[in-house]
C-alpha cells in the first residue's frame, strides 16, 4: 500500500490502545487511593497515585505532543504526491519507535532507554521533513 494514511493510523490505534491501558491502570489506582474523579480536576492530584499508572498517563499524553508534527509531516507528503519507498519506510520507522518508547515507559521506565528512543524517532521524524523540505523548497 503506497500511501501514508497507514502508518498514521497505525498511530492513532495505537494512541487509543494506550488511552485504555491509562483508563485501565488510573481507575482502580484512584479506587485504592480514595481519589474520588471530581478531587482529579487539577493535574496535580493525581500525584498519589503509583509512578507505573503515572507513568501510563504521561504516555499518552506524549502521544498528543511530537505526534501531531507526524500527522501534518505525513499529510503534507500525502496531498504533495511525494509518497515513495524511502517515505513510507521513515513513517513506519516513526510509528514502531513510538510504540517501542510507550513500551518502554509504560512497563520498565527506564529513562535513558527510554530516551534512546524518543531521540531515534524524533530523528527519523527531523530526516522525513527535512527530505520533505528539500523536495518542496529546493
Amino acid at each position: 500500500m503506497n500511501t501514508m494514511l497507514a502508518p498514521v493510523l497505525a498511530l492513532i490505534l495505537w494512541s487509543l490502545i494506550v488511552w485504555l491501558w491509562m483508563y485501565a491502570t488510573r481507575l482502580p489506582a484512584m479506587t485504592k487511593a480514595k481519589v474520588r474523579p471530581q478531587d482529579a480536576r487539577h493535574p496535580g492530584s493525581l500525584s498519589v497515585l503509583p509512578s507505573n499508572v503515572r507513568a501510563v498517563a504521561d504516555n499518552y499524553n506524549h502521544l498528543m505532543e511530537q505526534p501531531t508534527i507526524f500527522y501534518a509531516l505525513a499529510f503534507c507528503v500525502q496531498i504533495a504526491g511525494h509518497v515513495d519507498g524511502v517515505n513510507l519506510a521513515l513513517a513506519w520507522s516513526y510509528v514502531g519507535l513510538r510504540v517501542v518508547h510507550s513500551l518502554i515507559q509504560n512497563t520498565v521506565n527506564l529513562v535513558m532507554l527510554r530516551f534512546a528512543a524518543f531521540s531515534l524517532a524524533t530523528i527519523v521524524l527531523a530526516v522525513a521533513a527535512v527530505r520533505e523540505a528539500l523536495v518542496l523548497f529546493v
